[in-house]
C-alpha cells in the first residue's frame, strides 16, 4: 500500500462515491443550457440528439474510465492515468489547467451562480447591487456571497471527509429528489397534448437562430451546429471524473471507482433526458423572442435561458421562481461542495511527484490536503472577483476535450506498456467503445477548433503556458530547490 494511501481515511461506500459523481454533475446547466441547444439547432429531434449523445458519450467515457481506475486506485486519479499513459509532462499540464482554470474556474462560475439564486430571496447579493466600481471593474454583491460560499464549503471540507461526504450526500439526494419531483409533475399534471403535438410536427427539421429568424441548416451546417450545441451539453454533463482524485479515500475503490462512475454517470443521464421531455411537454420548443409569458417565449427563447423555471411557472404558477430559486441553490452548493472536496486531492498527486507547493502534499490533522483546499479556495475567489471565469471556462472547454480524449487513449497505451497490472476491471467493449467515445470527441474537438477558433485558441495557449512552468520546476528540483510560495 503506497503512503499516499495509509495517510488518507477511507471512509467512503460506493453510495458516497455515487453521490459524488451525480452531484458534482448537476449544476444549473440542466435549467439552463436548453435554451441555446434549441437556438442552435431547432428541431426536438436535434435537441435531444444533443442531449443523448452527450449522455451517451459521458457514459462510455465513464466506463472507460473504470479500467484506468481499477489499475490506479490512488489519489489523483485522472492525473495519475496520464502520467502512466505518457509522461509527467502531459500529466502536469493536465493539472496545470485544472488549477488555473478548468476547477477554479467552475467553482467560480458555481458559485456565482448560486449567489444570482440566493437573490431572489435576498437582492442584496443580485449582480445589479454594485458595492464598488473601479473603471470597468465592479464589485458586486453577488461576488461578495459567492466567495462566501467558497469559503464555507472548503472550511467544511477542511474539517475531514466525513463531514464533506455528508454535505454531498445530503445536497444530491435533495436534488435528486426535487428534479423526479418536477419531472414527475411535469409529465402528469403539467403535460399539454397540443404543445407536445406541435413538437413532434417536422421532428428532425433543424434550423438555426440568425438573430432575427430560424435558417434551415443541413450537411455540414448541421454537423457544425450539433458539435457547437453539445458543447453546453457536454459540459452540463462535466466533473463526473472529480471521484477519480479522491480513490485514496474510498473504501475498495479498485472495484467501487468503477461502479460509482457507472451509477452516477447512468443517473444523470436518465435525469437529463427526463427532464428535456418534461420541458417538451410544457413548452414549445421555439416561441417568440421577447415574449412575456412562458409559452409564447418556448423554450429557445426563455427569460434569461431560464428553461427551468419556464417550465416550473406552468406548474407552480406564481410560485414557480422561488421554488426554481431553492432548487437550483441546493443544487449549485451541492455542486461546489463535491468540486471543492476532489480538487485538492488532483494537488495533492501533483506534490507528490514534486510539482506542486510542497505543503499541498501534505495532509492536515483531519487527514485532507489542506494546504490544496486553501489554495483552490483562494484563486476560486480571485477568479470570482475578476469576473472573467466564463470567459476562462469558455477558452478551456476544448482544452478539456482534448484531456478526456487522451486519457481514454492512454487505455490501449497501458494495455501494451504494463500488460500484466491487474485491472480489477476492464473496458466495456474495448477496443470498440473507447475508440467509438475517442471518434466522436476528436469529431467535436475539431468542428469547435473551425467553429469557435475564438474560443479553443486561447484555450490552447493556457494549456502550452504550462510547457515553460513545467521545465522552470524541473530546472529548480535539479538545483535542489523546492517549489514555494513567492
Amino acid at each position: 500500500m503506497s503512503s499516499e494511501q495509509t495517510g488518507f481515511r477511507q471512509s467512503l461506500k460506493l453510495t458516497d462515491a455515487t453521490m459524488l459523481v451525480a452531484g458534482s454533475m448537476i449544476g444549473s446547466g440542466i435549467f439552463i443550457v436548453s435554451a441555446d441547444t434549441s437556438r442552435m439547432l431547432g428541431g426536438t429531434g436535434w435537441m435531444l440528439t444533443a442531449w443523448v449523445l452527450a449522455g451517451v458519450l459521458t457514459l462510455i467515457a465513464a466506463l472507460s474510465y473504470g479500467e484506468l481506475a481499477g489499475m490506479f486506485p490512488r489519489a489523483g486519479g485522472q492525473y495519475v492515468y496520464l502520467r502512466e499513459s505518457y509522461n509527467p509532462l502531459i500529466a502536469f499540464l493536465y493539472g496545470w489547467t485544472m488549477f488555473t482554470v478548468i476547477q477554479a474556474g467552475t467553482i467560480a462560475a458555481v458559485a456565482v451562480a448560486f449567489a444570482k439564486f440566493t437573490a431572489y430571496f435576498f437582492p442584496w447579493f443580485g449582480e445589479d447591487n454594485i458595492l464598488l466600481q473601479i473603471g470597468s471593474w465592479q464589485f458586486k454583491g453577488s461576488q461578495v456571497l459567492a466567495i462566501i460560499s467558497i469559503l464555507v464549503l472548503s472550511a467544511i471540507n477542511l474539517r475531514g471527509i466525513n463531514l464533506g461526504k455528508m454535505v454531498q450526500t445530503t445536497f444530491t439526494f435533495a436534488k435528486l429528489l426535487s428534479i423526479f419531483g418536477l419531472i414527475i409533475l411535469g409529465l402528469t399534471l403539467g403535460y399539454n397534448a397540443d404543445i407536445v403535438a406541435t413538437n413532434l410536427a417536422d421532428f428532425w427539421h433543424a434550423a438555426r437562430w440568425t438573430g432575427s429568424e430560424f435558417e434551415s441548416i443541413s450537411g455540414t451546417a448541421l454537423i457544425i451546429a450539433l458539435g457547437g450545441a453539445m458543447v453546453g451539453t457536454l459540459f452540463s454533463s462535466d466533473a463526473w471524473n472529480n471521484v477519480t482524485f479522491i480513490a485514496g479515500e474510498i473504501k475498495n475503490p479498485a472495484h467501487n471507482i468503477p461502479r460509482s462512475l457507472f451509477f452516477g454517470t447512468l443517473i444523470v443521464t436518465i435525469l437529463y433526458l427526463l427532464t428535456n421531455l418534461t420541458y417538451l411537454s410544457l413548452l414549445p420548443l421555439t416561441g417568440q423572442p421577447g415574449s412575456t409569458d412562458a409559452i409564447s417565449a418556448g423554450i429557445a427563447f426563455a427569460a434569461n435561458d431560464r428553461v427551468g423555471t419556464a417550465a416550473a411557472s406552468l406548474i407552480f404558477g406564481a410560485a414557480a421562481a422561488a421554488i426554481m430559486s431553492i432548487l437550483i441553490m441546493v443544487s449549485t452548493f451541492g455542486c461546489n461542495n463535491g468540486l471543492i472536496l476532489s480538487g485538492s486531492r488532483l494537488y495533492y498527486a501533483m506534490s507528490r511527484d514534486k510539482l506542486f507547493f510542497p505543503k499541498a502534499g501534505e495532509l492536515n490533522k483531519n487527514a485532507v490536503p489542506g494546504f490544496g483546499i486553501k489554495a483552490q479556495a483562494i484563486w476560486a475567489s480571485a477568479l470570482c472577483l475578476t469576473g472573467t471565469y466564463g470567459d476562462l471556462l469558455d477558452y478551456c472547454i476544448f482544452a478539456a476535450l482534448l484531456f478526456y480524449i487522451l486519457t481514454i487513449i492512454g487505455i490501449y497505451i497501458l494495455r501494451k506498456k504494463q500488460p500484466d497490472t491487474i485491472r480489477p476491471y476492464k473496458a466495456f467493449g474495448y477496443p470498440v467503445v473507447p475508440a467509438i467515445y475517442v471518434i466522436f470527441a476528436s469529431i467535436i474537438a475539431f468542428v469547435l477548433l473551425i467553429d469557435k477558433t475564438e474560443n479553443t485558441l486561447p484555450g490552447l495557449i493556457i494549456v502550452l503556458l504550462g510547457i515553460p512552468v513545467y521545465y522552470l520546476i524541473r530546472k529548480k528540483l535539479n538545483h535542489g530547490s523546492a517549489l514555494n510560495l513567492p
